[in-house]
């Protein structure tokens, strides 16, 4: 992670999203794997090719889980690996496609270039309140 900025590993939303992943893709567990700075909760190969699957609480934050996925296919991508990907959230018994197009790529870009420019700043951004806080696990970071 950048600036070794990781999240609270025993945050309430993350315990959550580890115990939904272990009880319904139990038998994929054997298929988490970690890959430089990403965790990946599910690969496997079907007959298209190979699969990632993120598991997600909800579809709530739909943008951001998008935009994780295609963030560990382009870190695929960019090893010499294609691969397809998949959000799965088994609450809601849903599951959605997520393909690196060049327009998702495009925008990645220009999101990891903005996440750059603040991590070159000599002091963080001043820290706003937003919805999004509230279950953030890098919440500390912004309110200790």
């Amino acid at each position: 992670m950048l600036h070794q900025v990781n999240p609270d590993e025993d945050d309430a939303n993350m315990d959550l999203g580890r115990f939904i992943h272990e009880m319904t893709y139990g038998r994929d567990k054997s298929k988490e794997i970690s890959l430089g700075n990403i965790r990946l909760d599910i690969v496997r190969q079907d007959k298209e090719g190979l699969v990632i699957g993120e598991v997600k609480k909800s579809s709530k934050y739909l943008k951001s889980a998008r935009m994780q996925l295609a963030f560990y296919l382009a870190e695929l991508k960019r090893r010499g690996i294609e691969a397809t990907g998949e959000l799965l959230f088994p609450k809601e018994k849903k599951k959605e496609s997520v393909t690196l197009t060049a327009d998702i790529e495009k925008e990645l870009m220009k999101a990891i270039a903005a996440i750059h420019c603040i991590a070159a700043e000599s002091r963080p951004p001043q820290a706003r309140k937003i919805g999004l806080c509230k279950n953030c696990a890098y919440k500390e970071f912004c309110w200790a």
